[in-house]
């Protein structure tokens, strides 16, 4: 496993997603075991960064992971659970409430990364980290972080936040560039500040690409984990794919050891250039 080591915490340079698991903005029972299987699976092969969400299915999510973890009897100082609080839930005590919530669908006493899922330009920031500072002093959250934050906002999240925020979160990968065109990705890696991409390797021509082939050929590995070979070998990046299958999972966790060559790295950096 290779970690990004930031505020004297390692952090997994690959986690696992948890978008899908159990549903998507509402539960689906009938997605249960498949669910209860992926997350097995994730765990057995060695992920220890997971990733979810109040929104994830409702809360569902959330619910199956703390149960396969307390089924497979992992031990909570082995993990890194992040999860999120949604839009709506931003003033001072939805914040307090959402994240007893999560707390008690988790079955922990705390999580390690707790985020902003997405900005709500009706609640003011300073009333939403008044509620996210007390979290962490009361010890039900160990780090802040945002999702989906323009630099603006980044700023401000910043300057309001009473310990160093850990991360933001936000669409990254190959073709999928905003937060880099617009800064953001630069300012995080010059601000000690992690990126979390998520979507890193959901987009289409990705087994079609001739320089992605050729360049995976080369080192015998598949497409995917070329693309997320490119993310995770660039500073303050993380990355957190998610595969119901155990196969891709496992590929998502060796893409870690792929070395790719500067004039590599160059040529998939310019592959989808506008």
């Amino acid at each position: 496993m290779k970690y990004e080591l930031i505020h004297e915490l390692q952090v997994p340079k690959v986690g696992f997603g948890t978008w899908s698991i159990g549903g998507q903005s509402t539960p689906d029972l009938s997605l249960d075991s498949v669910s209860r299987a992926a997350l097995r699976s994730a765990l057995e092969l060695g992920y220890t960064h997971f990733d979810t969400a109040e929104y994830y299915a409702d809360g569902h999510a959330e619910e199956l992971l703390g149960q396969t973890i307390r089924e497979m009897g992992v031990r909570r100082e082995d993990l890194f659970l992040t999860t999120k609080v949604s839009p709506e839930h931003l003033h001072a005590d939805d914040i307090l409430r959402a994240c007893d919530r999560s707390l008690r669908r988790l079955g922990v006493d705390f999580v390690d990364l707790y985020l902003i899922h997405w900005p709500n330009p009706r609640i003011k920031l300073e009333e939403s980290f008044g509620a996210l500072n007390r979290l962490v002093r009361e010890g039900k959250v160990r780090y802040l972080g945002v999702s989906n934050f323009k630099l603006k906002m980044l700023q401000e999240s910043m300057a309001l936040s009473e310990t160093p925020l850990l991360t933001n979160q936000v669409p990254y990968s190959l073709p999928e560039k905003t937060y880099l065109d617009n800064g953001v990705i630069a300012y995080c890696q010059q601000n000690d500040i992690l990126v979390t991409a998520y979507s890193p390797v959901k987009f289409r021509n990705l087994n079609v690409n001739a320089t992605l082939k050729a360049i995976a050929a080369a080192h015998g590995a598949t497409s995917y984990q070329v693309a997320l070979a490119w993310l995770i070998a660039q500073p303050r990046i993380i990355t957190i794919p998610m595969s119901f299958d155990p196969a891709h999972q496992k590929e998502n966790l060796e893409a870690m050891n792929l070395e790719l060559s500067a004039s590599e790295t160059e040529q998939l950096s310019n592959l989808y250039s506008r």
